[in-house]
């Protein structure tokens, strides 16, 4: 049976896309079943509308506190049944409240190689330090700051021509390849957390 996977994003949804297209494409033995996002302006609404796939707006802006926020994020969350929830590009820490009622059945995707430069601007952080190498990681969500068990890297050479931005456009086009290739794995039953390590079988 295919698994039943919804995602999380924020913004333009590149990732989100990349996530469909692996799907259409039978890369991915799952079905997308719903788009949750904070951003009522989000490009990836328009990505799901294209795609058929039913979209959630929880306008951050619209709550009185963080708190409020996430009680309505959980109930969308707990009414959709999913097997896995995809944070592609989501701009909000998930709360630990969420996390505990969810173990192992989130992801993310990060624009570094953790357990370096977590947070937001991890491009510009990697660019400012001055490392030769940065890259992307699919991890699982835990009560951490992006330091959840990584499931797979991506790494992207730092060249010394490169800002923020360019440095930034080149992890995207391995995002694109190394999310849909880490759900894949999640989908197959392939993945296995022991302790703080993930054991690809």
């Amino acid at each position: 049976m295919k698994k039943r996977i919804v995602v999380l994003a924020s913004g333009r949804g590149s990732n989100f896309q990349a996530v469909i297209d692996s799907i259409q494409e039978g890369k991915i033995p799952a079905r997308c079943v719903a788009l949750i996002t904070d951003n009522p302006k989000a490009y990836a609404i328009e990505r799901a509308k294209k795609a058929k796939i039913p979209v959630t707006v929880i306008d951050y802006a619209s709550f009185p506190s963080r708190e409020m926020y996430e009680r309505a994020l959980l109930s969308a969350m707990q009414q959709v049944n999913a097997d896995l929830f995809v944070l592609a590009g989501y701009m909000r820490i998930v709360g630990p409240d969420i996390v505990r009622l969810f173990p192992g059945k989130m992801v993310n995707i990060h624009p570094a190689l953790l357990p370096g430069f977590t947070g937001l601007h991890a491009q510009r952080q990697a660019v400012n330090y001055g490392v030769k190498v940065s890259g992307c990681t699919v991890h699982f969500v835990d009560e951490s700051l992006d330091g959840g068990p990584i499931i797979l890297q991506h790494c992207v050479r730092v060249l010394e021509s490169d800002d923020e931005d360019s440095l930034a456009e080149r992890i995207l086009h391995h995002e694109h390849e190394c999310f849909p290739e880490a759900i894949k794995l999640f989908c197959e039953d392939r993945l296995e957390i022991v302790g703080r390590k993930v054991r690809i079988r």
